[in-house]
């Protein structure tokens, strides 16, 4: 079995337990619980707003923030992980979130790009005007039709599932707060 597909299937899981090791190690107070907002709240928009337009295996999406950056949904991830790193205050939680998206997220994106690269014939232009990661300012423009958010995709997607998970990391870090200060 290939790296990626290990990636693939651990990713989930190691998340939970590394959101222990996150509460273990967290001392937040609430000056960094409101700094994290910062990224975290953008974070969440972004991965609600991308789920909104991408049809998983069905086509390949490149409007919405796609045309702005292949991955807005892992994007949008790395601002949440690293606004509640912030939020622990804790160097150890950045530097294994770090390590976690190089190891685990950097071939699960690449395994992706093969798939796509293999099932759309267009995504290798698509890839040449639209960064892996990190967006352009300005969206690319292509041969798709225009489309807009769709709050159908983004419930079937279940993106909620996001915002609900911050709203109870948020909680624990505020309890922690509380009782161990």
């Amino acid at each position: 079995m290939t790296w990626h597909r290990v990636a693939r299937r651990i990713r989930v899981p190691l998340g939970f337990a590394f959101t222990a090791f996150f509460l273990w190690l967290a001392r937040p107070t609430p000056a960094f619980l409101t700094a994290s907002l910062a990224l975290v709240v953008p974070g969440l928009w972004l991965r609600g707003y991308a789920s909104g337009y991408v049809k998983k295996n069905a086509e390949l999406t490149v409007t919405g923030p796609y045309a702005h950056t292949r991955n807005p949904l892992y994007l949008g991830s790395m601002l949440i992980a690293f606004g509640f790193a912030l939020a622990a205050r804790s160097i150890w939680v950045a530097i294994v979130l770090v390590v976690l998206f190089l190891v685990i997220y950097l071939p699960v994106i690449r395994s992706e790009e093969q798939y796509l690269r293999s099932t759309f014939p267009q995504f290798n232009a698509y890839a040449a005007h639209v960064p892996r990661l990190l967006p352009r300012f300005t969206a690319a423009t292509g041969t798709a039709a225009p489309a807009s958010f769709s709050g159908a995709l983004y419930r079937k997607h279940r993106e909620y599932n996001a915002l609900t998970g911050a709203a109870g990391l948020y909680a624990a870090l505020i309890l922690k707060w509380i009782f161990l200060k």
